[in-house]
């Protein structure tokens, strides 16, 4: 399935990902986006196979350097790197010099002395990912950095919706709960909206940035109405561990304004596709009838998308330190 809007063309050959490192949505290009989505389609069809292996990247070293916890990202990317025969190693940060003071600059010049072929970075500080980029001499790919951005998630999410909707211009997406922390939320408007979806925002007052609507959606604070022809509901995890105040009430009250229920869902389109890039507060963001329907929730697919969009980039990103012509 290819649904790619055409590449700019003004007679010159135009690269298809011209960039080093995936640190964000942000400076991607249109086109640059759906490759990738088109990439990740050959991977789809091989984890669906029985051989789930390619040994493109045989020889290669890709060090995982989770600074923040993680068990589906962490563990996506270990299986990309495994089944495209890299040599994986996860970075057990509990156990490294991060916790004896070490400072982040110094750890990426130690992760560079190692040599490593790529190197995936998530961390609790915007922008650490990017200045971990600056500081080595291989790819790096951001499995979430803060409040900043989550390109992989984002890229899954739309593979997923391109997959189950056949397009994704033209849609109606509407992003629903805790806006404001969610790195996940910054790096979907940014892919969806580049893509040609319509972004509604949804969610309570204290949850929803300022100024939200520069990244040109539209904001709700009534869930009845943000929902209101949806053809996509994507619920945010709602996250209390960085919330330093009362951003709301309770989580059953919050359940109560903002959980997506059958009766809430019946607002959007007959057909909306649920979605949640986990993991869930089951009851709080979500009913769990809903979260489990798998006529409407592609939940599920969601993390099997991530697989193949995390082989399809780190394939990508290492193509010209492979040699392979064009790149």
């Amino acid at each position: 399935m290819s649904t790619s809007p055409p590449r700019p063309n003004d007679g010159r050959e135009v690269h298809p990902f011209p960039h080093r490192h995936l640190t964000g949505i942000f400076g991607l290009q249109p086109h640059e986006i759906a490759f990738l989505l088109d990439e990740a389609e050959q991977w789809v069809a091989l984890n669906r196979g029985t051989a789930k292996h390619d040994d493109r990247l045989a020889g290669l070293t890709l060090i995982n350097a989770f600074f923040e916890n993680s068990t589906r990202t962490l563990l996506s990317f270990e299986i990309a790197g495994k089944r495209l025969g890299a040599d994986v190693v996860n970075m057990a940060v509990a156990q490294s010099s991060v916790k004896k003071g070490e400072t982040l600059i110094d750890t990426a010049i130690t992760l560079n002395a190692m040599r490593a072929d790529m190197i995936v970075i998530r961390h609790d500080a915007s922008g650490a990912v990017q200045l971990i980029a600056d500081k080595v001499d291989c790819p790096v790919l951001n499995a979430g950095d803060g409040r900043h951005e989550h390109p992989t998630q984002a890229l899954l999410d739309a593979l997923t919706i391109r997959r189950r909707k056949g397009r994704i211009d033209g849609l109606i997406v509407a992003i629903c709960g805790d806006v404001l922390h969610s790195r996940v939320a910054r790096s979907n408007i940014l892919a969806l909206t580049a893509l040609g979806a319509e972004v509604r925002v949804v969610g309570p007052p204290t949850l929803l940035p300022g100024a939200i609507e520069r990244m040109g959606v539209t904001r709700f604070t009534d869930f009845d109405a943000g929902l209101d022809g949806a053809d996509v509901v994507m619920m945010l995890r709602l996250q209390r561990e960085r919330m330093t105040g009362g951003f709301v009430p309770s989580p059953r009250e919050y359940h109560a304004l903002y959980g997506l229920t059958y009766d809430r869902l019946a607002k959007a389109a007959p057909d909306a596709l649920v979605m949640h890039p986990g993991p869930m507060n089951r009851g709080v963001e979500i009913a769990s009838n809903v979260a489990d329907d798998l006529d409407r929730s592609a939940i599920t697919e969601q993390v099997e998308m991530g697989v193949a969009v995390r082989m399809a980039c780190l394939d990508i990103l290492t193509r010209s330190r492979r040699g392979i012509a064009g790149w």
